[in-house]
Parts: structure tokens; C-alpha cells; sequence
């Protein structure tokens, strides 16, 4: 599995991010006076402009957990590296546990081809044609994980050529 490479954090101060509930599990825990119950809570913030982020949260009250999701999805936000049609720039596949997801771009017109999870993630992100495919485990946190991966993975020709030396402008005459 190639690396992840650490992009710099962004800071959620500056940016009008939009929030999106994906999920909410509730899991019981039996204690001598019966059954206690907890809330956990998959989120999804972006600007709808390239910018997301994914968080979860934990708490006995699901507007807790919620809140909590939110405010951790804003502390780990990337940027998608995007196409002018609103698609990403090559195929990639992200792994969480026993989760895959392929990415791939899209033509103009296509929209987000996703199911779930993996379409919330997407739409808040502000990509607009891709196609995916879930490749193993359908379980939400896995499945909001992989593609954040998957996003991470994503690099821009200009940053690639930038690093190597190159002018984009001799790659593409030949």
C-alpha cells in the first residue's frame, strides 16, 4: 500500500463549512441495574469547494455525540485535489480495516456514482463526477475512513511536476 502523504492541517476558523450526519450507532452496555445505552455518531464537514473532513463522536445523548463528531471532523479537514469539471485526477483505492473503496474520475455529466456513506463524503466535498466502488466491508466507519484515505492518496499533476522539475507544458507537447 503506497504511503499517505501528510498534508498540511487546515484550519476551520476561516471556512463556511457545511455538516452532514452519516451515521448514528447505538451500543448498550449491561451493568447490574439493567441496560446502559451510548450514542456514537459518524460525520462528514466540507465547503462543498474541495475542503472535507470526517469525525465521530461518543456520548451518552445523541445530540452530544453528534456535537462531538462535528467539532473532531473539523480538526483533521484535508483539500481534494479537483479537475476543472469537478472530478479527481486519477484512480485510486483507500483501505481501512476490511474496507476498500475505488475512486475513479468521471466525465462531465456522470455526478457521484456512490452509495451511503461514501456519497455523503463526496458530495460535501465538493466533487461532482466519480465513480466508486465499494470493495469489502459495507460498514459505514470503515467505508467514511477508506475514502478519506483514498482522498488523502489523491496527488495534482502540478505538485508532481513541481517536484520532479518539470514544466507541464513539455510533458503534454511530448
Amino acid at each position: 500500500m503506497p504511503k499517505i502523504r501528510r498534508r498540511h492541517n487546515i484550519t476551520a476558523a476561516n471556512l463556511n463549512l457545511e455538516e452532514k450526519l452519516v451515521h448514528i450507532n447505538r451500543v448498550s452496555k449491561v451493568v447490574k441495574g439493567g441496560r446502559r445505552f451510548s450514542f456514537n455518531a459518524i460525520v462528514v464537514v466540507g465547503n462543498k469547494d474541495g475542503i472535507v473532513g470526517h469525525g465521530l463522536g461518543k456520548a451518552n445523548e445523541v445530540s452530544d455525540a453528534i456535537q462531538k463528531g462535528f467539532d473532531n471532523a473539523k480538526k483533521n479537514l484535508i483539500k481534494i485535489p479537483m479537475t476543472n469539471t469537478g472530478s479527481i485526477y486519477h484512480g485510486v483505492v483507500g483501505k481501512e480495516g476490511a474496507g476498500k473503496v475505488l475512486l475513479r474520475p468521471a466525465s462531465d455529466g456522470t455526478g457521484v456514482i456512490a452509495g451511503g456513506p461514501v456519497k455523503a463524503l463526496l458530495d460535501i466535498g465538493g466533487v461532482q463526477n466519480i465513480l466508486t466502488k465499494s470493495l469489502g466491508s459495507s460498514n459505514p466507519h470503515n467505508m467514511v475512513k477508506a475514502t478519506f484515505n483514498a482522498l488523502k492518496l489523491l496527488v495534482d499533476p502540478v505538485e508532481v511536476a513541481e517536484r520532479r522539475g518539470v514544466s507541464l507544458n513539455k510533458v503534454f507537447e511530448g
